[in-house]
């Protein structure tokens, strides 16, 4: 869908229509006239790709409205939304959007210059996923729940817009408002039917923060209005004040997923990414490097080496004409060792020692036309318990008299395999 983005300072919302079809089933999105005049507070960054942030997106429409008020063609719009049939709405309008629960995602923290956060409104129940999450000693909220999860994904200098009913701001979610961000301005909702006010903040470290008794002033004022005391000033049809830019991107996004997947996610996932079929000329199809011979002929030390180091393997040809398959290992064994001491009052103590010891072990397959061993595996091992190589020979060599396969026929057997 193509739209013309306007340049006016008051501006038509181009997914009105939109937002109103979803209203229904307990949802509601934020009224036309107050996200319109919200627009008018924001200022796109002089350069630079911006990335923006809803994760609670709805439909998508004010996120949408959002990144066309900031350029949209050099905006990256992602949302997260639970509900199946708005998440796939979003979709259509912004760039990336997850399906799920918010506190079931991975998200890279100080990753967005603007947080656009309309969290669910309520008490937060006990069975809920962001109950366990939730660090606080007030009243337990859905949107304070959302605004400890979304706060650090906005970036230092990055601007909030927080629209929650008044009565939500108690004493500690000001306290925390005025601890994060500076340039704070509340307005009430032009909509009255939730008793909505749109926060507007720069999130800034705390020591960067205003003077005390600026913040202690601000968070009264916001205590204030939550409590009914005061009423914050219906959002102006025109922005008299100075408005908040929205930074660019300072960093990559490492992590934007969910953590949990359903199977209809799951099965999107392997279709996008493929598995590892693009990969497939990487792994198969290629003609691999040969190895290079020495540039001295092996030592009778080094070639023992390399034989249990297993470098050496495959089918190899003395100079005699024998052929062996051969296939080198290293093992691991334990050399144990017994030691009697006698004390003073004539006690007997026995230690026992386990030395860790490697052993070297090559297995070979006689596979010599013509010999009368073809087809006798072989054990090369300096382990004392294994039988001299010429003891296995000898053995193998009346086992094949008897053999029940014709001489100078390879048979593959399942015990031979696995010698192998």
């Amino acid at each position: 869908m193509h739209v013309l983005q306007s340049k006016e300072p008051t501006m038509a919302l181009m997914f009105s229509r939109l937002a109103r079809n979803f209203a229904r089933n307990g949802y509601y999105p934020t009224d036309e006239l107050t996200l319109e005049r919200t627009l008018q507070a924001l200022l796109p960054a002089t350069s630079g790709r911006m990335r923006i942030l809803d994760p609670c997106s709805g439909e998508g429409v004010a996120l949408a409205e959002v990144a066309h008020r900031l350029e949209r063609d050099r905006t990256e719009a992602y949302a997260v939304e639970y509900d199946k049939e708005r998440a796939d709405h979003s979709k259509t309008l912004l760039d990336r959007v997850l399906q799920g629960d918010l506190m079931d995602t991975m998200i890279s923290r100080q990753s967005f210059g603007l947080l656009w956060l309309n969290p669910p409104y309520g008490d937060l129940v006990a069975d809920h996923s962001g109950a366990s999450q939730y660090q606080g000693s007030g009243r337990k909220r859905l949107e304070k729940a959302f605004y400890q999860r979304s706060l650090p994904l906005l970036q230092y200098g990055g601007v909030m817009v927080f629209i929650v009913p008044h009565y939500v701001l108690d004493d500690e979610l000001s306290g925390w408002l005025t601890n994060h961000f500076t340039g704070l301005r509340i307005c009430a909702a032009v909509d009255r039917t939730f008793k909505q006010v749109v926060i507007f903040g720069i999130r800034v470290r705390r020591q960067d923060l205003a003077r005390p008794r600026e913040v202690a002033a601000m968070r009264e004022h916001l205590r204030a209005i939550g409590s009914g005391e005061q009423a914050a000033d219906l959002l102006p049809a025109t922005w008299p004040w100075e408005q908040y830019a929205v930074l660019p991107i300072a960093n990559d996004l490492e992590h934007f997923y969910r953590i949990t997947l359903e199977p209809e996610q799951f099965s999107e996932e392997v279709l996008r990414l493929r598995g590892l079929w693009p990969d497939f000329t990487l792994h198969f199809g290629q003609t691999g490097a040969q190895p290079r011979a020495p540039v001295k002929a092996l030592s009778r030390w080094h070639l023992a080496l390399a034989l249990a180091a297993g470098a050496i393997t495959g089918v190899v040809t003395s100079r005699s004409g024998r052929v062996l398959v051969l296939k080198g290992d290293t093992y691991k064994d334990k050399v144990p060792k017994t030691e009697f001491t006698e004390d003073e009052d004539g006690n007997v103590f026995e230690t026992r020692i386990l030395t860790d010891r490697f052993v070297p072990r090559i297995r070979a397959w006689d596979m010599t036309p013509g010999s009368p061993y073809l087809g006798c595996a072989l054990t090369i091992s300096s382990d004392a318990t294994t039988p001299a190589a010429h003891e296995t020979t000898s053995n193998t060599a009346a086992r094949s008299q008897d053999a029940s396969f014709e001489l100078g026929r390879v048979m593959l057997t399942h015990s031979v395999q696995s010698l192998l």
